[in-house]
Order: C-alpha cells, then sequence, then structure tokens
C-alpha cells in the first residue's frame, strides 16, 4: 500500500526532468545567434510572451500560420474555431490574391537622385572605399526645410501638411517601441581578418555583424531613456529571403495583439550600395569628437501599391521630424527620405517606420553608431512631442 506515492513521485521527478529539458532545448533555440549574455536575456524576454500566449490558445504547436490575433478572434466563436482549418485556406487564398507589389516586391531602390559625394578620409579602414553623400539640387525631391524627400508614388505633397505634428506619442503603458528585422541577416563589413560564416551576399546569421546588432544598440538607448522596447531578434529572412514581410508581419500583429501599447514599430535593414563598377562602397558620416558612423536614409511606406494603408501620412509626418531633427545636430548624418507605393508592413501602427543603417560596405561599428545616433535623436522629438 506504500508503494504507489513513491511510482508517482518518480513519475513526477520523471514529467520535471522533461519539462526542463524541454525548456533549455527552446531556451538554446531562442538565443541561438546571441553573442553576449544580455542579448541572450533580451531575445528570452522578447519570445516568453509569445510563446505563453500561444500555450494558452492550445496554439504551440500548429502550422497553419494563423497569428494568435487571428486565433484570439475566431476563438470567440466555436463555430469558427471548429473551422479553423477552413478559415486558415480562406485566409491563405486571400493573401495569395493581394497585388503583387506587396511588401518586399517594390525594391528600395536608394541611388543617389542628385546627391555630391564628398571625401571622408576618417572613415575607419575595414578595406572599403567610404563616400559622405549629400544632395545638391533640388530638382527630383520634395524639399521641407533640410529634409529632402524621393518620392516614387502618385501622391503630390503638401509642403505645410509635412510639419504638422503626428500622431503617434509616448504613454505611461508598456511597452512603447518594437524593434525587429525583416532582413535580419543583411550584414556589414568587418576589419579584414575577421572570421565571418556568411549565409550570403553580404549576408550572415551572426548577430555580431548583421543588422541585429545595431538593434541591441538602439534598444539599449531607448532602455536607458526610461523608454520600455521589444526587441524581436528574428531573423526573418533565413533560411528563406521570400515571405520575409509576411512573417514579419504576423510577429507584429501578435505582438500588438499582446501589447497594444506598443506605439512605434522601427525596421531596421541596411543599404547596398555600389559604384559605375559594381563595387561596394560605404556611406559614412564624420561626427566631431565621437567617430564616424554610417549615414542613414529613413522609407515611408504608402497605399500607392493598393493594399490599405489610410494613415501613411502619419508615418511620413513622424519621419520628417526625426530627420529634420537629426539633421540639426548632424548635418550630414541622414540621406534622403524616401516614400514608396508599398506598405512595408507600417500600416500596422501610426509610428512605423523601416530605416536602412549603412550599406554592406559599412563596417559594423559605423553602423552601431548610427543606431546609437537615430534612438537619441528619436527620443528627443517624443518627448517634445508629449510637451
Amino acid at each position: 500500500m506504500r508503494k504507489k506515492p513513491v511510482f508517482s513521485a518518480v513519475l513526477l521527478r520523471r514529467l520535471e526532468a522533461g519539462v526542463l529539458a524541454l525548456a533549455t532545448l527552446w531556451a538554446a533555440a531562442v538565443t541561438a545567434g546571441s553573442d553576449t549574455a544580455a542579448a541572450a536575456v533580451s531575445a528570452l524576454r522578447a519570445s516568453l510572451p509569445m510563446e505563453a500566449l500561444k500555450w494558452e490558445l492550445g496554439d504551440l504547436w500548429v502550422q497553419d500560420q494563423l497569428s494568435p490575433a487571428t486565433v484570439l478572434t475566431i476563438g470567440e466563436s466555436p463555430l469558427l474555431l471548429s473551422a479553423r482549418t477552413a478559415v486558415a485556406e480562406l485566409w491563405s487564398t486571400e493573401r495569395a490574391e493581394e497585388p503583387p507589389s506587396a511588401g518586399e516586391m517594390e525594391e528600395i531602390v536608394t541611388t543617389p537622385v542628385e546627391e555630391t559625394p564628398l571625401e571622408a578620409p576618417v572613415a575607419a579602414d575595414n578595406g572599403v572605399p567610404a563616400r559622405t553623400l549629400v544632395p545638391n539640387d533640388p530638382s527630383g525631391y520634395t524639399v521641407y526645410g533640410k529634409t529632402y524627400i524621393s518620392n516614387s508614388t502618385a501622391y503630390q505633397l503638401s509642403i505645410p501638411a509635412l510639419g504638422e505634428p503626428f500622431a503617434a506619442f509616448l504613454s505611461d503603458e508598456e511597452p512603447q517601441i518594437l524593434i525587429l528585422h525583416t532582413h535580419g541577416s543583411e550584414a556589414y563589413t568587418p576589419a579584414a581578418g575577421t572570421s565571418v560564416v556568411w549565409s550570403g551576399d553580404y549576408r550572415t546569421t551572426d548577430t555580431r555583424y548583421n543588422v541585429v546588432k545595431v538593434g541591441d544598440e538602439m534598444a539599449a538607448v531607448f532602455g536607458e531613456a526610461g523608454i520600455s522596447v521589444l526587441h524581436d531578434r528574428t531573423l526573418y529572412d533565413y533560411p528563406s529571403y521570400s515571405g520575409a514581410y509576411d512573417r514579419a508581419l504576423s510577429a507584429i500583429q501578435s505582438y500588438l495583439a499582446q501589447y497594444p501599447s506598443i506605439r512605434f514599430i522601427l525596421d531596421v535593414h541596411r543599404d547596398a550600395i555600389e559604384d559605375g563598377q559594381g563595387n561596394q562602397y560605404k556611406v559614412v558620416s564624420p561626427i566631431e569628437g565621437v567617430g564616424t558612423s554610417a549615414q542613414m536614409t529613413l522609407v515611408v511606406g504608402s497605399d500607392g501599391s493598393g493594399l490599405t494603408h489610410p494613415d501613411w501620412m502619419e508615418n511620413l509626418k513622424l519621419a520628417v521630424a526625426i530627420q529634420q531633427d537629426i539633421l540639426a545636430e548632424y548635418p550630414t548624418l541622414m540621406r534622403p527620405l524616401l516614400l514608396r507605393k508599398s506598405r512595408y508592413n507600417q500600416h500596422a501602427t501610426t509610428g512605423s517606420l523601416l530605416v536602412e543603417v549603412g550599406a554592406a560596405g559599412n563596417s559594423p561599428e559605423e553602423a552601431a553608431l548610427a543606431g546609437r545616433l537615430l534612438a537619441e535623436r528619436m527620443i528627443a522629438v517624443l518627448e517634445d512631442r508629449n510637451k
């Protein structure tokens, strides 16, 4: 009669060991690619809430591509939930019928329209020629103050409207900002002799040398200012580049379902710039007393592709405000702002921006500095907006 509890205790210990093993495997998978303990903790903090939500929804191993937000919605109706397979099929069909220009179909072209390449002798030597690109002619641009806008949409921009207050603002709720990387494997060029495992042309899963590191730097600056931020370090373009924007959008929807306090979403990329012979070069901005930073480009999407995005002008006003502030402090740090037809998932919030931090030829250190400077100036703009 006394052996039954002992048997139960053995089973309990085995169950605990199994759960611990699964938790260890999950943590190892989430933190793969993290090069520091802080980065690993950041990855766990970003992933744990999402996995907990999936567990609560009974959705942990379901692979029908429905986001937690969608599952929460259909879960309100037993009839819809019982027909989940059919709902997923209809959802997939609707996505397949979207215009081909959705998301990543429109290439972000940042070839200078009228920009003068200046000599940049102070740039750190990583073996890549350096240039500082600045606009020198308003032709082909919409100009507001110091901000040059390259507009490829059919919209005629109102100059006074560009200076109006933007909609998104900081609140007392947490978190406020989401940083992610649709093309997270986009990488930089470290100094000669650095050992890097490349997963493609100027791409790597090593977060010491790709745009995820820039996101780490930005998240740290926001955090130091007391602004709650989530940094999703997932590589949505690896192992498959195709469909990265779709996968990133699913994640964005899940984050917003769990954290409706998120006002600002920053999708951090990097550019790739070549000369007339196809040789890569880097774009830099000397920052007096600090060092050499990579130049940056803000990209704003619209509804020009035919997809719903009614509030794109709010994102543009935010971008203009940030660009104006940065150029007042660092005159060569920003390249012309790009307004494009595709929406780049920026319909999710009125505070969504895509930022190209440097180019493939820039060093990781130059890109990291740029990320910190952008975050610092964005904080100043948002705090001024809240006054």
